[in-house]
C-alpha cells in the first residue's frame, strides 16, 4: 500500500485499544485515517468492525476502496449499508455504515452480538445520529459490552471533552501532510443584489485562467450546484469538464467526480461532501462559495430542514485544505478578507438547531427518557425536549407516563421524522406520496397557491399540471419525490380510505386551523399559535384547514402550504381528542368572566354553549386574571390602611406587606375569598378592597396597629379625622375654627401630625407641625387676612382660649 501519514500513528492505536478498548484519534483531511485504521483493526478485533460515515457517498466510497486495497470485490470482506442499498455477505467483516443505520443496530440488538468494534468518522460534523450512537453505544459498552472497541476519528475537533465523557479515552494525533496552499480573497464584497450563481461562475473561469489542475467548487447543493452549471455552460476553455458531485446523484456520475480526468481538466461542482472522507484525485485549486447548508428546525414545518448559512472558519479550512492533498494549490475565497473575522468558529453541534422529535422517540425506545446519564458531548436542551415528547405523546408514540407505546416503536422503525412515519402507519401506503412531498421541498414555485392538493396534482401528472395551471413543477424535486415515495409505499401496509387534508391532519394534529371572526383570514391553530393566509388566496375562505408550512413567524406565521378540511373529516381522524370542557375565564375584549362549555380540539373551539352553574371559585379565580389587567385601585381608605401598615412595618414586621406590587403578587391569599358576585370590570370599579385588606390582620395585629399609628385624629368637638400615613409624615385635614382651644399639638406616637388647617370654606389657609407656635406668630396675620373673608364666622384674638366650632355666628336680630 502506498505510504500515507496515519501509517505512523496505527502502532500507537493499536496499543491503545488492546490496554483501553477506546481512543480518539485526531488527523486532517487526506491523512488515511478513513480507510487505513479498519484495516489495522482487522487483526486485532474478533467480530466484525462497524465504521460510522454520516454521508451515503462517503460510505461507499470508504468501502469499495477498502475493497479494493484487499483486492476484492465490496461486500468480501468489506461492504456497506446505507439508506436504500447494501452490500454485505456474511464474509463482510468491515462494514461502513451510515449513521441512522447503528442507531437501529443498537436500538434492536444493545449487545451488539457478533461486533468487536465501532468506529465513528468525521465525528467534528457533529451530527445529531452520531451524536446519539456515540451515547448509545458507550452505555451498551458500560452496561453489556466492556469488550466493545470504540473509536472516535476527526479532523477538527477538541478531543479532551470526547475522551472525558468515554471515561479518560487516550488521544492520539497524526500530523498529516499538507503541501502549501495560496489563499486569495475578494478585493470588495458582493453587491447586496449579486446573483450567487452568477458570482461564483465568475470567480470559477478566474480560478481556471489563473491555475493549472483539478477545481474543486463548494456549493451549498444540488439547486447552486445546476444553476453554477447552466452558468458556466459554454464559457469554459474546451478541455475543461464539469463534474457535478452531491448525495442524490446517480453512481456512475459519483465516480466520475472523484476519478481523475483521462485528459484536460474537470471543474468538480460539489456540496460539502467533498469537504472530508472523499478522496478527489487530481485537485489543485479549491473555489470556496462560502455557503453550507445545514440542518435547522424549521418552525415553519415543524420538522428539520436543510437551510443555507454562511460557513464557518472549521469549514473554510476544511476546504481550503483540499487543494493541497496531493501538491501545491490556490484556493478562492468568495468573501472579502475583512469579512472573514465575521465567521464563527465552529459549525453548531445539529443537537443544539436540529428538530429533536426523532431524539426524544429513541430516547424513548431505549428507556433513556430526557436522556439523563447518557454521555452526549453537547446534551440535548431540556425545554425543547420536551416540547417533542410533548408532540410524541400528541401522535401516541408515548403514553401519559412518557413510555414508549408499541405504535412509537413502529414509528421508530421508519425512515421517517415521526409526524409523518405517525401519517404513513396510520393511513398506509396511500399517504406515501404525501410524506414524500412534506420530506422535501416545495416542487412549485414561491408564490403559487397554497393549496396541498396542487402539489399532489403536479406529481401524479407534471404535464398535465402544467398545461392546465401554466406553472413548471421543480423536476428534479419531483423526481425526488417519487423515488422516495415508491420506497415509503414497501413499507406500509394497508390503510383506511383517507382524503389528502386527514392524512395531513394525522402528521399535524397542532396545526389544524380554524378562522378567527372577523374579515381577515386568519387563524387560531390547534396547538395554540397564529397562523395568517393571503386574503386573495382560493383558501381564504375556509372555516377548518391543516397548515404543513409556514414562514415561522412566533406569533403569526404567514401559511406557506395548506389545505381545507371539513369538521367531518376532521372527527373522523381526531374525534377521540375531542371533547366538551368548561371554561371559566376572564375576557378582556368583554371585560368580563365568561363561564361556557366548549368542544374543544386544542385551542379551536369547535362549538359552544353557555355554563349556567359555573363554581363560585373558578368564577373568583378568573376574576383575578381581570384584576391583574385592571389594577387594584384601592379606594383613599383603602390606601390609608396600606399606608399605615407599612410605617408600622419597620418596627413590626410581623405585619403583612401591603404595597401594591406585594398585594398583586398575592391576590389569591388575599382577595379570592371576597370576590363573590365581582364578575365585570363594572363590578371591581365599584368594589372597595378595605375590607379584604383589614381580613389580613388578626385581633392582636390590628390592636397594634391602631396603637402606633390610629386610622383617625378625634378633634376637640369630637369628629374623627383620616389620618393620611402615605407622605413622608402623618397628616389631617381639619377646618381652622374647629382647633379653637387646642394648646398641646396632635402626636401619632413620638410623631407630631402635620396639621392642614382649612379656611370655612374648606380651602388650606395653613400648614403646621407645632400649633402652639402658630396660634402665638402666624394666627393674626390669618385673622386678619379671614375676617375680611369670613366676616360671619368667629376669629377670637385668643384661640387658645375660644371655643371649637363647625358653626358661623348668628345673625344679630
Amino acid at each position: 500500500m502506498t505510504p500515507l501519514p496515519i501509517d505512523s500513528v496505527l502502532p500507537g492505536l493499536r496499543a491503545a485499544l488492546a490496554e483501553a478498548g477506546r481512543a480518539v484519534l485526531v488527523a486532517p483531511p487526506g491523512a488515511g485515517k478513513t480507510t487505513r485504521v479498519p484495516l489495522a483493526l482487522l487483526d486485532d478485533v474478533a467480530g466484525r468492525i462497524v465504521m460510522l460515515e454520516p454521508r451515503r457517498l462517503a460510505a461507499r466510497a470508504a468501502a469499495e476502496r477498502m475493497a479494493e486495497t484487499l483486492g476484492e470485490p465490496v461486500g468480501q470482506a468489506v461492504g456497506f449499508r446505507i439508506r436504500g442499498e447494501a452490500k454485505v455477505s456474511k464474509a463482510t467483516r468491515i462494514e461502513v455504515v451510515t449513521e441512522g443505520i447503528l442507531t437501529r443496530m443498537l436500538q434492536s440488538d444493545p449487545a451488539l452480538e457478533g461486533i468487536g468494534a465501532l468506529i465513528f468518522d468525521e465525528f467534528h460534523e457533529r451530527s445529531l445520529n452520531a451524536d446519539l450512537g456515540l451515547a448509545l453505544a458507550w452505555e451498551a459498552r458500560e452496561a453489556l459490552r466492556d469488550d466493545l472497541v470504540l473509536v472516535v476519528m476527526s479532523a477538527t475537533l477538541d478531543a479532551e471533552p470526547v475522551a472525558e465523557i468515554l471515561g479518560g479515552a487516550p488521544v492520539l494525533v497524526s500530523e498529516g501532510r499538507a503541501f502549501p496552499v495560496k489563499t486569495l480573497w475578494l478585493d470588495a464584497p458582493l453587491p447586496p443584489r449579486a446573483r450567487f450563481e452568477t458570482a461564483v461562475a465568475d470567480l470559477v473561469l478566474r480560478a481556471v485562467n489563473e491555475t493549472s489542475g483539478g477545481v474543486l467548487v463548494f456549493l451549498p447543493g444540488e439547486g447552486e450546484i445546476r444553476r453554477v452549471e447552466a452558468a458556466l455552460s459554454g464559457r469554459l476553455p474546451g478541455d475543461c469538464r464539469i463534474r457535478p458531485l452531491f448525495g442524490a446523484l446517480d453512481m456512475a456520475a459519483q465516480r466520475a467526480a472523484i476519478r481523475p480526468e483521462p485528459e484536460g481538466r474537470k471543474v468538480v461542482l460539489a456540496t460539502s461532501i467533498a469537504e472530508t472522507s472523499l478522496t478527489i484525485e487530481d485537485i489543485r485549486v479549491v473555489v470556496d462559495a462560502g455557503k453550507a447548508r445545514r440542518a435547522r428546525v424549521d418552525p415553519g414545518s415543524g420538522m428539520s430542514r436543510l437551510v443555507t448559512e454562511r460557513v464557518s472558519k472549521a469549514e473554510a479550512a476544511q476546504r481550503r485544505g483540499r487543494a493541497g492533498r496531493v501538491a501545491a494549490g490556490t484556493c478562492y475565497r468568495m468573501w472579502t478578507k475583512g469579512e472573514e473575522g465575521a465567521l464563527l468558529a465552529f459549525p453548531p453541534a445539529e443537537i443544539e438547531m436540529a428538530d429533536l422529535a426523532p431524539l426524544a422517540l429513541e430516547l424513548a425506545l431505549w428507556g433513556a427518557g430526557d436522556g439523563e446519564g447518557l454521555a452526549f458531548l453537547t446534551p440535548p436542551n431540556p425545554g425543547v425536549l420536551s416540547e417533542a415528547r410533548a408532540l410524541l405523546a400528541a401522535l401516541g408514540a408515548l403514553d401519559a407516563a412518557g413510555r414508549i407505546t408499541d405504535h412509537g416503536k413502529r414509528l421508530a422503525r421508519l425512515p421517517l421524522h415521526p409526524r409523518l412515519g405517525h401519517m404513513l402507519v396510520v393511513a398506509g401506503r396511500e399517504a406515501a406520496p404525501l410524506a414524500a412531498l412534506m420530506e422535501e421541498r416545495d416542487p412549485l414555485p414561491r408564490g403559487a397557491a397554497v393549496e396541498l392538493s396542487l402539489r399532489l396534482a403536479a406529481l401524479a401528472d407534471p404535464a398535465r399540471f402544467r398545461a392546465e395551471h401554466g406553472i413548471e413543477p421543480n423536476r428534479a424535486t419531483v423526481a425526488r419525490i417519487h423515488t422516495e415515495a415508491k420506497r415509503l409505499a414497501r413499507l406500509a401496509g394497508d390503510g383506511p380510505a383517507l382524503s389528502p387534508a386527514q392524512m395531513a391532519a394525522l402528521a399535524y394534529p397542532d396545526r389544524v386551523g380554524l378562522r378567527r371572526k372577523g374579515g381577515a383570514a386568519r387563524y387560531v391553530l390547534s396547538g395554540g399559535k397564529g397562523a395568517v393566509l393571503d386574503d386573495a388566496d382560493p383558501l381564504a375562505g375556509q372555516r377548518l384547514i391543516v397548515v404543513t408550512d409556514t414562514d415561522g413567524d412566533p406569533r403569526e406565521a404567514r401559511v406557506r402550504m395548506a389545505t381545507a378540511i371539513s369538521e367531518a373529516e376532521l372527527r373522523a381522524v381526531h374525534g377521540e381528542a375531542i371533547g366538551w370542557h368548561r371554561v371559566c375565564a376572564w375576557s378582556r375584549r368583554e371585560g368580563r368572566v365568561r363561564t361556557r362549555e366548549e368542544e374543544r380540539l386544542g385551542a379551536l373551539a369547535l362549538a359552544e354553549r353557555n355554563w349556567t352553574d359555573a363554581d363560585p371559585e373558578a368564577v373568583g379565580r378568573a376574576m383575578l386574571d381581570g384584576v391583574r389587567q385592571i389594577g387594584l385601585a384601592p379606594s383613599a381608605a383603602a390606601r390609608r390602611f396600606m399606608a399605615r401598615i407599612e410605617l408600622v412595618r419597620a418596627t413590626d414586621p410581623d405585619l403583612p406587606e401591603m404595597t401594591e406590587a406585594a398585594l398583586m403578587d398575592s391576590l389569591e391569599d388575599w382577595l379570592l375569598p371576597h370576590l363573590g358576585g365581582v364578575r365585570t370590570a363594572e363590578d371591581w370599579k365599584r368594589f372597595d378592597i378595605l375590607d379584604a385588606l383589614r381580613a389580613r390582620l388578626d385581633w392582636g395585629q390590628m390592636q397594634r396597629l391602631d396603637a402606633a399609628a390610629p386610622a383617625h385624629f378625634t378633634t376637640p368637638l369630637g369628629r374623627k379625622v383620616a389620618i393620611d400615613y402615605s407622605g413622608d409624615a402623618p397628616e389631617i385635614a381639619v377646618r381652622l375654627q374647629e382647633m379653637f382651644g387646642v394648646t398641646r399639638h396632635p402626636m401619632v406616637g413620638a410623631t407630631p401630625l402635620r396639621v392642614t388647617l382649612l379656611s370655612p370654606a374648606g380651602r388650606p389657609v395653613q400648614t403646621t407641625a407645632d400649633l402652639p407656635a402658630f396660634w402665638a406668630t402666624s394666627y393674626a396675620d390669618v385673622r386678619k387676612d379671614m375676617r375680611g373673608r369670613y366676616p360671619k364666622h368667629p376669629w377670637p384674638e385668643d384661640p387658645t382660649a375660644a371655643d371649637p366650632t363647625l358653626r358661623a355666628r348668628p345673625r344679630k336680630g
